[in-house]
Order: C-alpha cells, then structure tokens, then sequence
C-alpha cells in the first residue's frame, strides 16, 4: 500500500493506492513551519482512523508539503508519520518538486503554487534547478490568499474600499474590526485566516476595484519571482492552487502582458501525483 500527500498549510489531501484502487482521506494542513509532532501525528491518526484505513499496511509514504524546506522542518514530518505508519519508508518532499511533478510531468517548465502561501520554482523535468527565495507570509507570499487577503484588509481599515464593498463586507463579516484584528494577532495560523477573505473577493470578482487588487498581487507575483528564473520567456508557466485557479483569468493576462507562455492550470495536484507515483 502506498499513501501520496498534498499538504497546504490550511488541508491535506491524502490517497491510499492499492492494487484494487484508490481511496481519498483528507485532513489539516500539515505545515511543519506552524505544526508540532505531536499534532502531525494526532490530526493523522484521527483522519484515518474515521476512514477505517489499516495504517500497519502502509509501506511507502509520499509526502509533499508546504514548509519542507529543509532538514528539520522534514524530519517534524517524518517523526509524526512515523508513529501512525510504523511499517513504511516516509519520503517528505518541498511542495515545490510536488508542484513541478503535477503540472510540467517530465517536462521542462516553471511551477508556481497560489494558495494561502506562494512559491515558485524553475523545473527541467526531473529535478528543481532554481527557487527564488519565498519569504513566507511576513515578508512575502505575494501573490498567495494570504497577500490578497492583507490587500483587502488594509483597505477596509484605511477606508479605501468603494462604499458598495464596505456594506457587503460589513455584512459578510459581523464582528467588526476588534473581531479581525483579535483574529490576526491573538490566535494561531494568521496566515489561513487572512486567506479566507478570498472567498468573499470571489463572490465580488466582477467588481472592478477587487480584479484591480487580485491583479496587482499577481503582478508582484510574476515580476519578483517568474520573471527571475532563465529562459521565463520561452518555457511554459504553470500553477496549482485554489488562488491561481479561481483567479486564473486576471494571471493570464498579467502573463500575456508580459509575452510569457501560460501553462497549466490545477486546483489540488493530488490526482496527478498519484499518476506519478504509481509509475515511479
């Protein structure tokens, strides 16, 4: 039995392969940057244990995750899986290489994931040769639900949202301000949180103020980090993620504007890691 993980930092999407089929197990996001052992393994076990998967049958585990950069943010990973899989070999991967794999397969591309967080990578259809430096949700993530969400937030407090905008988000959000800034700084995972308000900017995307914000995030996006990478021109740049695909239409034309060739577009990368993993 083989288990592939796509770990964001707000969901995790699991899939069981067996030589009968494949089945779905879902959970938290697993980002060891905001996440202890202890929780990796508690929230694991709690999945599958409600999905009635025999974890002792697993011998290899995949997983691909937000926040994998290095040494001892994996080995969080590893620790945690390991109590819930005892008899498999855990591989833990940047979400990056996960993102590469899903959208470019074997080819040579550029690989970006918009989702609560942003980071990019430059593909040659085996390995990632280049990353420009993501600076997480302090200092970057441009582009992501986190940065859109900030751009939105800042312009309610600063009183720079049309008055029809303001209604409806007093509406969509009750609690008022002292609400959202306890929310922000009193409590964990800031980042999801500023995230959320992206649904509220896909219910107004018809609104000209809120494609002019989620245009330039993706702007700063393209320019800080793609355009970075040799050859930005001629390869193909592709993105998964619930931001770059529900707000695909505004990237493309930031991409055209720049004569860059637009790739693919997939919300959850899982399925086609799950391809990859049952060749590989």
């Amino acid at each position: 039995m083989k288990i592939v993980v796509d770990s964001g930092s707000t969901k995790a999407d699991w899939r069981v392969i067996t030589d009968e089929q494949v089945d779905a197990v879902s959970s938290i996001g697993l980002n060891p940057v905001f996440r202890t052992v202890d929780f990796i393994r508690d929230e694991t076990y709690q999945a599958f244990s409600e999905a009635g998967v025999a974890m002792g049958k697993a011998k290899e585990v995949f997983f691909y995750g937000a926040g994998c950069w290095d040494h001892k943010r994996k080995q969080k990973i590893i620790d945690g899986l390991q109590e819930v899989f005892p008899s498999a070999e855990i591989n833990v991967y940047h979400d990056l290489l996960g993102a590469a794999r899903a959208v470019c397969g074997l080819n040579p591309g550029i690989a970006c994931i918009l989702g609560t967080g942003s980071n990019s990578c430059l593909y040659d259809g085996e390995d990632v040769i280049d990353n420009v430096t993501n600076l997480s949700y302090l200092l970057g993530d441009e582009g992501s639900g986190t940065h859109i969400g900030k751009k939105l937030i800042r312009a309610y407090f600063y009183r720079e949202l049309p008055k029809d905008l303001i209604e409806a988000f007093d509406d969509r959000f009750p609690g008022g301000t002292d609400n959202i800034l306890n929310r922000i700084y009193g409590k964990e995972t800031p980042n999801v949180y500023l995230a959320s308000f992206t649904r509220f900017l896909g219910e107004h995307i018809d609104h000209i103020f809120v494609q002019r914000m989620v245009y330039r995030s993706f702007e700063e996006f393209v320019d800080r980090h793609v355009r970075k990478y040799k050859n930005h021109i001629s390869l193909p740049v592709s993105f998964i993620g619930s931001i770059g695909y529900h707000f695909q239409d505004i990237m493309r034309v930031v991409l055209e504007e720049r004569a860059m060739k637009t790739g693919r577009f997939i919300q959850k990368p899982i399925d086609s890691l799950v391809d990859f993993h049952k060749v590989h």
